[in-house]
């Protein structure tokens, strides 16, 4: 099955490293046109510059930290001010994690500023990309999440609560944007070898008093297929949720974690 973004502009936000990186390649192979959304500069302008470009796309990024949403609305409202940007066809809603914590110790700010980041943000971005959507009668909505939507994780308190927040507000844009040919769906990552699984690890060695191998071999085993994924199996999933050939899937929750998710 082909799977082909040619003339299809995508933002993906958190693009420089993990599951935001591996798409970006993935989706610029594909031949999209991207624009990547992340904090640092530096980190993205190597990104842009390594991006394959099969169909002579033309890359680009923007500079924004989602610990200020305001900021995120200004660097929105400059770019098109200016003519960099003016919309996307396709949005990848991606930032990384809350820290490691139990809920009922976590502090109301740790609440407010994961609400922020994650919530408010994703608003901020859908809002700026529907228009330019609805005008293409195409649009691909994709938020990168967790599979504690479906079965909240030991100590990560902060992270169950706003993941099920931003779940819950995915499905309510599921309804109202489908008859502008706007999906919108979420992929659960399960345990991925990326930076934030690196911290779960230590955050686990250190709370149980064991070695980093012996807490990588307890998780290893509550997975059936006994291995963590790499970026790039989640990387293929958005490829296909951002398709043509995934135009009836709408409202999802699609879990990529080797069969650990208990539930349905």
């Amino acid at each position: 099955m082909l799977l082909d973004l040619t003339n299809k502009i995508a933002l993906i936000a958190g693009s420089t490293q993990g599951i935001g990186l591996a798409t970006a390649n993935q989706f610029a192979q594909s031949g999209a046109t991207l624009i990547l959304l992340a904090r640092n500069q530096e980190k993205l302008k190597k990104v842009v510059a390594q991006l394959p470009t099969p169909k002579n796309q033309k890359h680009g990024y923007l500079v924004a930290d989602f610990s200020a949403p305001s900021t995120l609305q200004d660097t929105l409202s400059d770019a098109q001010k200016t003519g960099a940007f003016q919309g996307a066809h396709i949005l990848i809603n991606n930032t990384g994690g809350p820290p490691p914590n139990k809920a009922h110790e976590a502090s109301l700010q740790s609440f407010r500023d994961a609400f922020e980041q994650h919530l408010i943000c994703n608003q901020i971005l859908t809002q700026a990309l529907i228009p330019f959507m609805k005008k293409e009668a195409f649009g691909r909505i994709i938020n990168v999440i967790s599979t504690s939507v479906k079965q909240p994780i030991d100590n990560l308190g902060v992270s169950n609560t706003i993941r099920a927040a931003v779940a819950n507000w995915a499905k309510t844009l599921s309804f109202e944007l489908a008859q502008y040919g706007i999906t919108v769906n979420n992929l659960l990552p399960g345990m991925t070898a990326t930076s934030r699984l690196d911290a779960i690890i230590k955050n686990k060695a250190k709370a149980a008093n064991i070695s980093e191998d012996e807490a990588i071999h307890q998780l290893k085993s509550t997975i059936p297929a006994h291995r963590f994924a790499e970026a790039q199996e989640a990387a293929n999933a958005i490829l296909f949720l951002a398709s043509d050939k995934a135009s009836y899937i709408n409202g999802i929750n699609l879990p990529v974690d080797g069969g650990r998710t208990r539930n349905l």
